[in-house]
């Protein structure tokens, strides 16, 4: 049982909550584990969007396989955990109840913060409450599932920050290829003991392969001998992403073999990222024993 911290400190949209997705959706597929997606967030709709529609949308009542569903705590899943969590109620079976069940027994979603039932304006010291107690949800989850997937928000307190990637087992650190963040994350890899950690894997995130930052020029410029993970941009992965699609994508797109085409470039490095997360982990647990 793991947890995996996607992560990134800069304002950049780095896409690092799509890379979460992308990950979790696919090492579900392709592999026999129970995973809880986890978003931090508050009030953002990027990985609901990927996975079901808006309760005010048309057939909001139908999950994804067009099936009837009537578990209203899922919309407010956070909030109702850790109200739990406060009154010491919470048992790790219980967290399935607030989730959204993308397949069953491989891939719940755990939505970020959205304010408490009929609030549309959910406010900082509500965030700030709830955020509170993602340490403990994490820790609980972590009993049950085999890999709790944790989109971190850079808006978090950054203690929270610091105790989420401290219990992490393999933080996944997402930044571009614009200098700006190349520079910035080759600073911290010699001042930040998060990203000096063995637990530290850094993905190139939103990756165009036509710009002369291309990852030859990356890792020589980052003095990186080693591979570099990648998650490319792919333009059906955005889009699914915006319509509720991705997990239908990723069933209809995972044994593509047209090596010409961008969304197989995409396949494959999505499955790289994922060989790298698992052998990471095992490889750390060893050197525990």
């Amino acid at each position: 049982m793991s947890v995996v911290t996607f992560w990134n400190d800069d304002r950049e949209q780095s896409g690092k909550t799509l890379s979460a997705v992308a990950v979790a959706t696919m090492m579900a597929i392709e592999r026999n584990f129970k995973i809880l997606l986890l978003s931090t967030s508050c009030n953002d709709s990027t990985m609901k969007n990927c996975f079901w529609v808006d309760s005010t949308r048309k057939n909001s009542n139908k999950d994804l396989f067009g099936r009837s569903s009537n578990n209203i705590a899922v919309e407010n899943g956070i909030e109702g955990l850790t109200k739990l969590i406060s009154a010491n109620k919470i048992q790790p079976s219980i967290i399935t109840d607030y989730t959204r069940v993308i397949f069953k027994g491989r891939l719940e979603v755990l939505n970020g913060y959205t304010g408490a039932e009929n609030d549309t304006n959910p406010n900082e010291y509500s965030f700030q409450k709830v955020s509170e107690l993602y340490p403990e949800l994490i820790k609980i989850a972590n009993q049950y599932y085999d890999m709790v997937i944790v989109d971190l928000d850079k808006n978090l307190n950054q203690k929270i920050k610091d105790e989420i990637l401290e219990m992490t087992n393999v933080n996944v650190f997402v930044f571009t290829q614009r200098l700006a963040s190349l520079n910035r994350y080759n600073n911290l890899k010699t001042n930040d003991l998060n990203i000096k950690s063995l637990k530290c894997i850094p993905v190139i995130g939103k990756y165009d392969k036509d710009s002369k930052y291309n990852k030859k020029n990356i890792m020589r410029y980052l003095g990186i001998k080693k591979d570099i993970n990648l998650m490319p941009y792919n333009r059906l992965f955005f889009e699914a992403a915006e319509e509720a699609n991705v997990t239908e994508l990723f069933l209809k797109q995972r044994n593509i073999k047209d090596t010409t085409d961008d969304t197989y470039m995409f396949i494959n490095e999505v499955v790289r990222l994922i060989d790298t997360i698992v052998q990471r982990v095992q490889e750390l647990q060893k050197k525990m024993r």
